[in-house]
C-alpha cells in the first residue's frame, strides 16, 4: 500500500518551450532582474533568448523586455534550461549594451545592500551603474576585440619628501601605531584611523595617494572614497603628480556622463589598479581590490539621497569582506558610529601617540575659559571676541611666527541668512510661501529689503504674524557678512570667502582672511597661522542626537589645518565650555567618542542600537506597523509614534537591538512587499538608520 505522504508529492507545473522553426540556442531561459521600482517584483522572472540575440544576451548585460502592457529595463542575470514559472514566456525584446557591465561581484554586493537597507536591489543598481554612453561602450568594446586593452601601468614606490621647515614631526607611516600590516599583500585587517594634522606633509590627501601608490608598486588594488569635489581635487593632484593622469582612475559626478562611463568601462576591463572618487566610486566594478579607504566615511555627502539611502562606510565594510580587502574609515576626529565598531572589535585603531599628538597640535583657546572671561567681560556677547581679533591681528602680522592666512569658519553662508522679530523672537517668514528671511547684502539691509530663501520673493514691508511688530533683528550672520565686518577690522588684508556657492580648495601662504562655512576649508599648504571659529554656540544649540559630534568634527577639520602650537599656530573656539569644547582644546576626539558611546549604550540610543525609521500617510504607516512581526518582546523595542511629521506625512521609529537587526529589516521588507503586492501601503518609505531623525 503506498504511503500517505506520496499523496502530495506531485509534480511542480511549469511551462515548457514553446516550439519554434530553427529551435533554441543553448540554455534559452534568461533569468531577468526588472529596473522596477516594486518591492514585490524585485526577483527574477524567466524570458526567452532569441537565436539573434544568442550572442548578445551574455549575463550582465542591460536588455529592454516585455513585462504586462509596457516595456520595462532590466539586467539579464544568468541563463539556464531552467523554466521556474507555468506562465507564458515573452522574449527579450532588445540587447541594449554591448559590454556586459554589471559583473557579478558588484551585484552579489548590491543585493546584499538592499537587504542590509530594506529595499530592492534595482534601486541599489541606479546608483551602481553609470549612465550609458553607447559610442564610448562600442569603443571599449572594440578594443576588446582587438585585444588593444592596456595593462595597468607599473607603479615604484613613493619615497618620503619632507616639506617645508615646520618644528612639527613630518609625516610618515611609521610614526602611526597599528599602521605596520597596512601594505602587506593578502592582509584583512579593518582600520579606523585618525590623522592629527591635515597640512603640509600631512595633508589627508597627500597621505591618501601615498598609500594607493605603495599598493599600487607590489600590484595590489586600491578604492579611495572621499566626501566632495573639493577632496577629490587635491587627491587628483596629488596622484598626477606622482603617475600621471593615466596613472589611475577617477569616478564622479562631476565628470560628465562621457568621460565616467569611459573611466568606469577602463575599470571594469582591468585598466587601473587605482580609483579614487566620490559617493558612487564604492561601487567601482574591480575585479579584485586589496584595500579600501573612505575619508571622512560619516560624512552625510557620503549617503544616498535617494532609496535605499545607504551609507557609504557601510558599503564599504561589506565590500572588503567580499574581497577580503583591508578597510581603513579615516578622518581627523571620530565618529561615535566608528567608535561603536572600535568597540565590538570590527575595526582596530591607527594613530599616532600622545607625544606626537601634542608636538601637531595648534594651541587652542576657548573664549568661555574663566581666565580670558575675566580679560574680556563682552567676550560672552561678542561675536567676534577681543581674544579673537587679537590673535587674527598678530598671526596676519607675524608678531610669535612667520605670518600667514588666518581661517575663520562661520556657521552659515549668505550675509544675514536668518532674520527674527525683534520684539517676540519669532523666525521671520515669507507670506507667499512660508520660507525663512533674510537679508542677501548691504545694500538690502539699508533698504530694509528682506528676501526669501526659498522662493526669492522680497519682502519690504515685514510685519510679525505673532505681534505684528514690524522691526526685524539678524539672526545668524552668513560668510559674507563676516568677510564685510572683518574687512573693515583689517582693511589691508586680503579677505576671501568659500561656501557651498564657491569653493576654495587650496590658499597660498600669505597673510588673508579665509572665511569658510563648515567642509568648505581651503587648505594652505604650510598650514594657516590661526584659527577663529565662531558661532560655536549657535551651531552647538541646533536640535539633534549628532549636533555636538557634527560640530566637534567641524572645528577638528578647521583646527587641523593650522600650524602646531610649536610653530607659532592659534585656535579660537568662540563657545560655551561644554564636553566638545574640552575635546577641541585637549585635540582628543577619541576620548570624546568613547564617553559619547558610553552614554548612548546607557540611553538605548544610535548607534548602541539600530533605528528605522516610516514615512507615509497615516493609515498605510499604521497598517505597515500592524503587519510587521517582530521578532523579539515588543516591551524590548517598541514603536514610537506613528506622529504628525510634514503635511500629510507621519512618521515611526523603531529601536531595535544590533543582534536582531537582520530579522527586523527582513521583516520589515516582507511585509511592505505583501501590501504593495495587494496594492496596500504602496507610499511608505523606509530608512534604516538614518542620521537626522532625533
Amino acid at each position: 500500500m503506498p504511503q500517505t505522504d506520496a499523496l502530495f508529492d506531485l509534480p511542480e507545473s511549469r511551462a515548457s518551450l514553446p516550439p519554434v522553426a530553427d529551435g533554441w540556442p543553448a540554455q534559452p531561459v534568461a533569468k531577468v532582474l526588472l529596473e522596477a521600482p516594486v518591492l514585490h517584483l524585485d526577483r527574477l522572472f524567466d524570458y526567452l533568448i532569441p537565436h539573434e540575440l544568442d550572442t548578445a544576451a551574455q549575463p550582465g548585460v542591460r536588455i529592454k523586455v516585455r513585462f504586462g502592457h509596457q516595456e520595462l529595463f532590466g539586467w539579464l542575470i544568468e541563463r539556464s534550461d531552467t523554466i521556474d514559472t507555468a506562465a507564458r514566456l515573452s522574449t527579450i525584446r532588445k540587447v541594449v549594451s554591448v559590454l556586459p557591465v554589471l559583473e557579478p561581484q558588484v551585484l552579489a554586493l548590491a543585493r546584499e545592500v538592499a537587504q542590509q537597507y530594506g529595499s530592492i536591489t534595482a534601486d541599489v543598481l541606479r546608483a551602481v551603474i553609470p549612465r550609458r554612453v553607447a559610442a564610448v561602450e562600442r569603443d571599449i568594446a572594440q578594443q576588446l576585440d582587438d585585444d588593444r586593452i592596456p595593462a595597468p601601468p607599473t607603479v615604484s614606490s613613493p619615497t618620503d619628501m619632507p616639506l617645508g621647515d615646520s618644528n612639527a614631526p613630518t609625516f610618515s607611516w611609521e610614526l602611526l601605531e597599528g599602521a605596520a600590516e597596512l601594505f602587506t599583500p593578502g592582509h584583512r585587517g579593518h582600520y579606523a584611523m585618525t590623522l592629527p594634522s591635515a597640512h603640509g606633509s600631512w595633508d589627508a590627501m597627500g597621505v591618501l595617494a601615498d598609500a594607493a601608490q605603495r599598493l599600487a608598486a607590489t600590484e595590489q588594488n586600491t578604492l579611495i572614497v572621499v566626501p566632495d569635489h573639493k577632496h577629490l581635487a587635491r587627491l587628483q593632484k596629488h596622484l598626477e603628480e606622482d603617475l600621471g593622469q593615466r596613472g589611475f582612475a577617477l569616478l564622479s559626478a562631476e565628470q560628465g556622463n562621457t568621460a565616467r562611463y569611459r573611466a568606469f568601462l577602463e575599470i571594469l576591463t582591468g585598466q587601473h589598479r587605482i580609483v579614487i572618487g566620490t559617493r558612487s566610486a564604492i561601487w567601482a566594478p574591480l575585479n579584485h581590490i586589496d584595500a579600501i579607504f573612505v575619508w571622512e566615511p560619516t560624512s552625510e555627502h557620503l549617503i544616498e539621497p535617494r532609496t535605499p539611502y545607504f551609507h557609504v562606510h557601510t558599503v564599504a565594510r561589506l565590500r572588503a569582506r567580499q574581497h577580503h580587502a583591508r578597510l581603513v574609515l579615516a578622518s581627523t576626529s571620530r565618529a561615535i558610529t566608528v567608535q561603536q565598531l572600535v568597540s565590538t572589535g570590527e575595526l582596530a585603531q591607527i594613530g599616532v601617540n600622545r607625544a606626537t599628538r601634542n608636538a601637531l597640535a595648534p594651541r587652542v583657546v576657548a573664549t568661555s575659559d574663566s581666565f580670558h572671561a575675566e580679560r574680556d567681560p563682552l567676550a560672552q556677547i561678542a561675536r567676534i571676541p577681543h581674544l579673537a581679533h587679537r590673535t587674527a591681528q598678530e598671526a596676519l602680522q607675524g608678531k610669535h611666527a612667520p605670518p600667514g592666512p588666518v581661517l575663520v569658519q562661520v556657521a552659515r553662508a549668505g550675509f544675514i541668512p536668518g532674520l527674527f522679530c525683534s520684539q517676540c523672537g519669532e523666525s521671520a517668514r515669507c507670506r507667499h510661501c512660508t520660507g525663512p528671511l533674510g537679508y542677501t547684502d548691504r545694500l538690502a539691509v539699508q533698504r530694509h529689503e528682506a528676501s526669501c530663501r526659498w522662493c526669492g520673493i522680497k519682502e519690504r514691508h515685514f510685519a510679525c504674524t505673532n505681534c505684528g511688530s514690524r522691526q526685524l533683528r539678524a539672526g545668524a550672520r552668513g560668510v559674507h557678512r563676516t568677510a564685510d565686518e572683518l574687512g573693515r577690522a583689517f582693511p589691508m588684508t586680503p579677505v576671501m570667502s568659500s561656501s557651498a556657492d564657491h569653493l576654495l580648495v587650496t590658499v597660498a601662504d600669505q597673510p588673508a582672511i579665509v572665511i569658510a562655512t563648515p567642509g568648505a576649508e581651503p587648505v594652505a599648504p604650510g598650514g594657516y597661522a590661526a584659527a577663529l571659529l565662531l558661532d560655536g554656540d549657535a551651531q552647538l544649540q541646533r536640535e539633534g542626537l549628532d549636533v555636538p559630534e557634527h560640530v566637534l568634527g567641524h572645528w577638528m577639520r578647521a583646527s587641523t589645518l593650522v600650524r602646531s602650537a610649536r610653530d607659532g599656530g592659534v585656535v579660537v573656539v568662540t563657545a560655551e565650555y561644554d564636553d566638545a569644547v574640552a575635546a577641541l582644546v585637549q585635540m582628543n576626539p577619541i576620548a570624546w567618542a568613547d564617553r559619547q558611546l558610553a552614554q548612548r549604550q546607557q540611553l538605548g540610543l544610535p548607534p548602541a542600537v539600530r533605528v528605522a525609521e516610516l514615512l507615509g500617510p497615516l493609515d498605510e504607516v499604521t497598517k505597515t506597523i500592524r503587519h510587521t512581526p517582530l521578532p523579539y518582546q515588543a516591551d524590548q523595542s517598541p514603536w514610537i509614534g506613528p506622529v504628525p511629521f510634514e503635511e500629510h506625512t507621519h512618521r515611526a521609529l523603531l529601536f531595535f537591538p544590533h543582534h536582531v537587526a537582520d530579522q527586523v529589516i527582513s521583516a520589515l521588507k516582507t511585509t511592505r512587499a505583501q501590501l504593495s503586492a495587494r496594492g496596500e501601503a504602496t507610499t511608505v518609505r523606509l530608512r534604516v538608520d538614518p542620521t537626522d531623525v532625533l
